[in-house]
C-alpha cells in the first residue's frame, strides 16, 4: 500500500456510474429590512442567486471532483430546471444520460437566506415511482452503462428513481461483472437493495428501517442484525455523526472509523461525500476498511463548510498527512 496522501492518486480515472434522484439546489441569499405590508412575513431584498447540484447530481459531483470519469443517470423534467442542471453538470465535467419525464418536475429544493440563515425552502418535486417509456430508457440506459463501470451508486433520495425493479436490475448486473455496487439509502425496505456491496443508512435511516431507536451501540449492532437476514450479504456501512461510521458485514460489527471532523458548520451533503470517496477507493479496489478511512477524511472536510460542497484531491491529501496514515 502505497503510504500516506500518495493513496489518493489511486483515485484517479476510475469509470464511476451514478444512478439515483437528481436535483438542483438553488440558494436565494439577500436582506431582510422589513416585514410584508400584505401579510406578517419578511421581504427578502434579493442579493444574489446560485445553484449546485443536489441528490444524485452532488454524488457525482463529489466523485468528479475526485477524478473519477463519472457518468449519471437520472430523470429530469422538460423545464427550466434541466437546462440549469445540464449546464451545471457539463461544467463539472460529468457526463450525464438523464431521461425525461413531461410528468414531473426537475427535483429543485430553493432555499431563501438572509444573514446566514434559511428564512424558508421551497421544494418543486414529484415523489412517484418512474414507470412505462421512462422506466424502461432507465433500464436500458444502465445495462449498456454498467459494462463500462468500475464501480456503482445508487444514489437513493425518494424521488422515484431508485425503484425496487431498477434496483434490482442494476445490482443484478453489477453481480455479473464483479462491479462493486454501493447504495444511499431512503426507503424503510432495504430489501429493495439486497445484493449491493455496501448499503451506507444514517442513523436515522437505520431506525426507519428497522422499527426502532438505535442510540446505543447494542442498538445499532440489534438492527443491523435484523437487515443482515433480507439484504442478502450486502455490507451495512452506518454513519453515526460525531461517533464516526461502523461495518457491519453478515449483521457482525467490525471495523470502525472515529469521526474526523474538528468543526461542524453544515451537514449538508455530508452523505454523498462519503458515498462517493467510498465507491471510489472500492473502484479503486483498496479494502473496505481503508475505503472507510478515507470516506470519513473526506466528510470531515466537507461538514466544515456551508451547504453541499465536493473536496479536492490535494485537500483529501493534507487530511491524510495530517493525520493518521491509510
Amino acid at each position: 500500500m502505497s503510504p500516506g496522501p500518495a493513496i489518493v492518486e489511486r483515485l484517479r480515472g476510475h469509470r464511476v456510474l451514478v444512478i439515483g434522484d437528481v436535483m438542483i439546489d438553488e440558494y436565494l441569499r439577500g436582506d431582510v429590512h422589513r416585514v410584508s405590508p400584505e401579510a406578517p412575513v419578511p421581504v427578502l431584498d434579493l442579493r444574489s442567486t446560485e445553484h449546485r447540484l443536489g441528490g444524485a447530481a452532488n454524488t457525482a459531483h463529489n466523485l468528479a471532483r475526485l477524478g473519477a470519469a463519472t457518468t449519471l443517470v437520472g430523470v429530469v423534467g422538460d423545464d427550466d430546471g434541466a437546462r440549469v442542471l445540464a449546464v451545471a453538470l457539463e461544467r463539472a465535467g460529468i457526463a450525464a444520460r438523464t431521461a425525461v419525464d413531461r410528468e414531473r418536475p426537475t427535483t429543485r429544493k430553493t432555499r431563501v437566506v438572509s444573514g446566514g440563515h434559511q428564512i424558508v425552502r421551497i421544494d418543486a418535486e414529484r415523489r412517484t415511482a418512474v414507470a412505462g417509456a421512462v422506466f424502461d430508457a432507465l433500464v436500458a440506459t444502465i445495462d449498456d452503462a454498467v459494462d463500462t463501470a468500475d464501480a456503482v451508486v445508487l444514489s437513493d433520495y425518494a424521488k422515484g428513481v431508485v425503484t425496487r425493479p431498477l434496483a434490482a436490475r442494476a445490482i443484478a448486473a453489477c453481480r455479473r461483472r464483479g462491479v462493486p455496487v454501493v447504495v444511499d439509502p431512503k426507503q424503510r425496505d432495504f430489501a429493495t437493495y439486497a445484493g449491493a456491496t455496501v448499503i451506507t443508512p444514517n442513523l436515522h435511516e437505520l431506525e426507519h428501517a428497522v422499527g426502532h431507536a438505535a442510540h446505543e451501540l447494542a442498538e445499532i449492532d440489534a438492527g443491523a442484525a435484523t437487515l443482515a437476514r433480507i439484504i442478502d450479504g450486502a455490507a451495512l456501512l452506518v454513519t453515526r455523526g460525531a461517533d464516526g461510521m461502523t461495518l457491519y458485514q453478515d449483521g457482525v460489527r467490525g471495523h470502525h472509523v472515529p469521526a474526523a471532523a474538528r468543526e461542524v458548520f453544515d451537514v449538508t451533503g455530508a452523505g454523498d461525500t462519503v458515498v462517493a470517496t467510498l465507491t471510489l477507493a472500492l473502484a479503486a479496489r483498496l479494502p473496505l476498511p481503508e475505503a472507510m478511512e478515507l470516506a470519513s477524511l473526506a466528510a470531515g472536510i466537507a461538514v466544515s463548510r456551508r451547504g453541499t460542497s465536493t473536496v479536492a484531491p490535494d485537500e483529501l491529501a493534507a487530511a491524510i498527512a495530517a493525520g493518521r496514515p491509510i
